[in-house]
Order: C-alpha cells, then structure tokens, then sequence
C-alpha cells in the first residue's frame, strides 16, 4: 500500500516524538540557560508533553493539507477511553485511603520475608504490587507502586544506578504481571474478546510464567543492591500516620472497583470518577493532595500517543505480518520500545487466520518489552510521572531506563519464549 502524504508526515512526526522523549534533558538546561523563553523550554521537557505537542502538529497539517471535514473525522475515529481511564484509576489509586491499605498488605507480607532492613519491604514491593495489576488493572498497580516506592525507597537517598534498576524491574513487572488475567494488561485486551483468551487461558498460558518471570526479577534486583537496602530503615517516615475510617476505605475501594469493572464504559467510569471528586472533597482531612496533575499529564501523553499511532498502521502492519511465529516473539519486543505494546497487539488482532502459536508469540513479545521505553506500556508514563522528581534535574533518562529494564527483560523473555 502506497501511503498517503499525511502518513508520511505522521511517521516523521511519530519518529521526532521519540527522539524528543530521549532529549528532554536538553530542553531543561535551555530553560536555565536561556531564561526569556523558559516556560516553553519547561513545556518541551515535560516528557508526557512530547506526544501530545506532536500530535496537535499532525492534526495542524491534517487540516491544512486533508481540511477541516477529514481531520475531525480523524479524531472522532480514535479511541480515547484508555487515556481517560489512566487519569482517573490514578488519582484514585494514589489517594491516603488506598495507599494505606496497600501498604498494610505489603507489610503483613514483608514481615514473613527474613530479610534485614528494607530488603523484605523492597522486594515484596516488586513481587506483589505487579502482580496485583492482574486484579486491579496495571495502570492502578503502576501508580501503587511507584507511590510506595517513592515514599520508602526512592525518598532515602538511594543511588543512581538502584534507582534506574528499581525503575526497570517495576516497569517490566508491571508489564507482564498484568497477563493473569484477560482485562488487566493493555495488550491482552486488545485480543482476547476478539481471540476468546479467558481466565483459564490466561492462567495457564501466561499466568504462571509471569509469576515466576516476577518473583526472579524482584529476587534478582533485592540481592543486587542488598548492601544498599540492609542499611535503609524499615520504619514509616510518618507521612500517612493519621489513619482513615473503615467506611472511608470502603467506599474508595468501591469506587476503585466501579471504574475497574466499568473501564470499557467511559461515560459509567468518568462519572464515578466525578462522584468520588466530591467525596474526597467531603472528607480532605483524610486525603493527601490528589495526583490530578500527574494523572492529566499522563492521559495527555498517551491521547497523543493515540492520535499519532493511529497513523502508524501502513508500515507496521506489513512488518508484523512478515515475520514468523518465532521471530515475531522477538521482533514484537523490539518494536514494543518505540510504539505502545497494546497497538502491536491490535494491529494482529486485525488480521485473520493467525496460528495459535503466532498469536501467543506476539501478545507474549508485547507485553516482554513492555518496560524497555516510557512508551512501550501504556502505566509507564504514570510511573514515570509519580517517581521523576527523585531523579537529577527531574528527569528520567531513557538510557538509564533502558539499562535498568534490559536483565528483567531477558528474564521474562525466557520465561514466556522457553518454558
């Protein structure tokens, strides 16, 4: 198929939208140093700005090459109930209420774990919350986990290299501790309706690899920097030491539930979500300040990511569709880090007559390179968001990313491909 000059245009774009997520640094310093224009060198280091800005380009050459008729089409035609369900399972996931009861969990399991200061916490942490985003959706897992690991690791001034290795290990298992379960992980979505993939299916296809893929990649990263987490404290640092009613975190815990269970109904979920605005509202003295603007850029970053993947499909497809059962597997894991797993796996659900071992290999590489890049899983953008601020200059470096994620990447990789 020949493509059309906008999709020409939107690859070019989509190709400059990720060179830009590697140079938000760049942009940073050009605030410090040229000071008359910082905001707007402020706005282009926001990485979950990148995609939005260069999708508004896009849809500004689409109206003045195709007019005004063939873009609103355009936009009217994109999906943006991902995005939307993003933001608001984030700012519920990230209230007191929720947090506490998480964290209550994963301390009654820590301390069953022997090990000396926050290795138990730490570990526990990458083993349990990833695999509870089968059950509560990755997205919400994302925003926990970061959260938890923001308040009791990533605050006690840890080292560098411990922080991109925490980043990559949570990344990745948040990525396949998604795949227990048909509804959970973006990807999986994607095709299981579409493939009739169930709970059973799951389970005992990707369920039980993931798992152990999991528990070895938390295993590994807790004895890596074992030394460096022996010596941080296992205490609270007393941040949420007022605790909240029981009614209180039922009915947050009802809400959660209720945008889960709704979350292919934007209309049912958004107004839950508007509900439990005024609920929080009602009751501030036992909220912390709601992650809102986190949550608002990251939708912004993944409706941009919509807007300009959606033009993407001429030149991926045919590459999908060339490889093998086997070098799909590999070539999905690849292709992952520089486009949303979950719109690799749609463009195979397109097509018809996909052997079984062809569709297990594609959803499989998907969600194996799920952590690789802040684009390769649609929760990375809110881990990204919650846990920047403890890197230097706030900023994630996609390198860093990439060096922390590659060793559990390779783990799930021969977990899924080998056993």
């Amino acid at each position: 198929m020949t493509p059309t000059a906008i999709q020409l245009i939107s690859s070019a774009l989509f190709a400059i939208a990720i060179l830009h997520t590697f140079s938000t640094k760049f942009f940073e310093r050009l605030a410090h140093t040229r000071p008359v224009h910082a905001g707007l060198w402020h706005l282009l280091g926001e990485v979950e700005v990148v995609f939005g800005f260069w999708a508004l380009i896009l849809m500004v050459a689409m109206f003045a090459i195709d007019g005004s008729t063939v873009a609103t089409r355009y936009i009217d035609s994109r999906n943006f109930t991902e995005p939307m369900f993003v933001f608001a399972i984030m700012v519920i996931a990230g209230t007191r209420p929720i947090l506490q009861t998480a964290m209550t969990g994963v301390r009654m399991v820590a301390r069953i774990v022997p090990l000396p200061g926050s290795m138990g916490f730490y570990f526990t942490v990458l083993a349990l919350v990833p695999l509870l985003g089968s059950f509560i959706t990755e997205p919400a897992a994302m925003t926990l986990g970061a959260l938890i690991l923001a308040d009791r690791v990533f605050a006690r001034g840890i080292s560098s290299r411990l922080k991109y290795a925490t980043l990559g290990v949570l990344f990745v298992n948040i990525s396949i501790g998604g795949t227990l379960t048909p509804f959970a992980a973006p990807p999986v979505l994607m095709v299981a309706g579409k493939w009739n993939w169930d709970i059973a299916f799951m389970m005992s296809a990707f369920g039980w690899k993931a798992a152990i893929a999991v528990t070895l990649n938390a295993v590994g990263a807790t004895l890596l920097f074992r030394k460096e987490l022996s010596q941080l404290r296992s205490t609270d640092n007393g941040r949420h030491s007022e605790s909240v009613p029981f009614v209180l975190v039922f009915i947050h815990l009802a809400f959660l539930a209720g945008v889960v269970v709704f979350s292919h109904h934007p209309a049912i979920f958004m107004g839950l979500f508007l509900f439990f605005l005024g609920v929080a509202h009602a009751y501030q003295r036992h909220q912390d300040r709601l992650i809102l603007r986190e949550g608002l850029l990251v939708a912004f970053f993944l409706a941009g990511l919509v807007v300009l993947g959606g033009q993407q499909q001429w030149w991926l497809q045919p590459v999908l569709m060339s490889m093998g059962s086997d070098a799909v597997f590999f070539g999905a894991a690849i292709l992952t880090a520089f486009t949303d797993n979950a719109a690799l796996t749609y463009l195979g659900s397109l097509v018809e007559g996909l052997s079984n071992d062809f569709k297990y290999a594609l959803v499989a590489g998907a969600v194996t390179g799920g952590g690789l890049t802040i684009i390769a899983n649609a929760p990375n953008p809110a881990g990204i968001a919650i846990l920047r601020g403890h890197f230097e200059e706030e900023t994630v470096h996609p390198l860093g990313l990439l060096w922390g994620a590659l060793p559990p990447t390779i783990i799930a990789a021969l977990a899924f491909r080998y056993l």
